[in-house]
């Protein structure tokens, strides 16, 4: 007897996916409500669970087909399954001795290694590591493309220890040119969606870009001074994002356009403030929401985008967290970007980035001091926000940082 796994609901709006990966292959054993395959929505990765235990039985759809909501993808047969992949059988007695390593390598992956993804499975063999040895951080121990590549990074000499693979790759031309090597790999749906949002907001609004620049030291001292004490009462660190989304709270209050959105010849204010905050996932950028952000303290805010974070890495955020936002704040300055214009997000009408924090000379009661300065972008739509309006705003959220006070008695 067997049953159907189909594709489940994915939110509002979201018909279709794309299958990413599979987390079970025929024949493996099966437990109720286990992830037994990977979907790539629009926005997130949806993990499909088994509707009951058995054996994993006929895989419908292979990676990258894309599938309807409803649909059969996979079924489940009775029975109990292999809890492990057959080890290999052994080796002739002349070749025992030389074979040896082999099995045991491969035993010891098979059980602390979960299924690679295939962009995964690709950078471990480029890159001639063992992937066994290689700590994951992604939901149940999985690796990511970025553990794979921190790996690399840490081991400098793998590259020449290459499998034995790499001798099979053409020799380089007489005249010493190294190899030239092209690639082609189908996008995400996820990245495919990115691009179309970018590209359409681009075409759709009139974006323009207003700079300002702020004086971080007031905040910078703040977080030394209560950093212990914040951390002890609350359970989390006090960073700079928080303060930013209240500057943005006080800022929207006062132009409330910013906070706004154009649908059809309406307009549509928003007497509260959902931020999108972008964060980096395995598969691309994604904007999950801070919701009623104007309403919330400094810790909530905190605990929120922690929370948000960690789920981002661990590719675990619903269709909920990505729906909706009124507002979107864009942290470059982790990567260290100095100045950016950022592209809204629509049907967003502004976006504030965030750039890296360095000490420059300014000029302060008549003399040049050094100052930890951080250029503020604020990319707006046209139709709606005037140039007034957006330069008033970047300016409050300026003032506001250099004076944290201002948050606290709403000036």
């Amino acid at each position: 007897m067997s049953t159907e796994v189909k594709v489940p609901t994915l939110g509002e709006s979201v018909t279709e996916a794309t299958i990413g990966e599979w987390l079970k292959q025929p024949g493996d054993a099966v437990a109720v409500d286990e992830p037994i395959a990977s979907l790539e929505t629009d926005k997130v990765a949806v993990e499909v669970p088994s509707p009951v235990a058995g054996v994993m039985g006929q895989q419908v759809a292979a990676v990258g087909d894309t599938v309807n909501v409803g649909a059969v993808i996979a079924t489940i047969e009775a029975g109990a399954g292999n809890p492990a992949a057959a080890a290999p059988s052994p080796a002739p007695a002349a070749k025992a001795e030389a074979a040896a390593p082999a099995p045991a390598a491969t035993g010891e992956a098979a059980d602390t290694v979960p299924t690679l993804s295939p962009a995964v499975r690709r950078l471990v063999l480029e890159h001639g590591l063992d992937p066994s040895k290689i700590k994951g951080t992604g939901k149940d121990g999985r690796l990511t493309k970025e553990d794979v590549l921190a790996a690399a990074n840490a081991a400098p000499d793998a590259s020449a220890a290459a499998p034995a693979s790499a001798a099979a790759t053409p020799a380089p031309a007489a005249s010493g040119a190294p190899g030239r090597r092209e690639e082609r790999v189908k996008m995400t749906r996820m990245r495919q969606t990115i691009a179309k949002r970018l590209k359409s907001a681009q075409d759709t609004a009139a974006m323009l870009t207003t700079f300002n620049d702020c004086d971080m030291s007031a905040v910078i001292e703040t977080r030394e001074k209560y950093r212990e004490s914040f951390e002890k009462k609350h359970g989390v660190r006090l960073g700079f994002m928080s303060f930013f989304t209240k500057a943005v709270a006080l800022a929207a209050h006062d132009i409330p356009a910013v906070n706004a959105r154009i649908d059809g010849e309406e307009i549509v204010y928003h007497d509260y403030l959902d931020v999108s905050v972008a964060v980096s996932a395995p598969n691309g950028l994604v904007v999950p929401i801070v919701r009623n952000a104007e309403s919330l303290s400094f810790a909530e805010i905190e605990k929120a985008i922690a929370d948000l974070g960690k789920r981002a890495k661990e590719g675990t955020l619903t269709m909920e967290d990505m729906t909706g936002g009124t507002f979107t704040i864009s942290n470059g300055g982790v990567f260290g970007g100095l100045m950016s214009t950022p592209i809204i997000n629509p049907p967003q009408s502004a976006v504030l980035g965030l750039h890296r924090i360095e000490d420059r000379p300014v000029v302060r009661n008549g003399e040049i001091v050094i100052r930890p300065m951080m250029y503020l972008a604020l990319s707006y739509d046209h139709r709606l926000v005037d140039g007034r309006e957006a330069v008033t705003f970047l300016k409050t959220i300026k003032e506001a940082i250099e004076d944290p006070t201002r948050l606290l008695i709403d000036l």
